[in-house]
């Protein structure tokens, strides 16, 4: 029988889960990438951009490019062990 961990709610949310996938990859990425990329609306990956920076798994730094505001968000270490936990608990479930 398999020891069955219990899976990060944070992480098993599908867009929480894409941003994550897709920070593991770029060493930081642009909210308008992220938003391209996971088809989300504005709002909602700005309130799941929130809820994983709150835990730690993200880091979210705002400036400005002249007048025009930019978000850019980086996957953080913390973020980092999080995923791999969520992989290898998802892997008991599918083994």
């Amino acid at each position: 029988m398999n020891d069955f961990k219990p899976l990060d709610p944070l992480l098993h949310s599908q867009l929480r889960l894409a941003v994550m996938s897709l920070l593991l990859s770029v060493e930081s990425a642009e909210f308008t990438f992220i938003k391209e990329k996971t088809q989300a609306t504005a709002g909602n990956l700005s309130v799941q951009l929130d809820k994983l920076s709150e835990a730690g798994y993200i880091r979210v730094e705002k400036a400005f490019r002249g007048k025009k505001p930019v978000t850019t968000c980086q996957i953080t270490e913390q973020g980092l062990e999080a995923f791999e936990r969520y992989v290898n608990a998802l892997k008991g479930y599918i083994e």
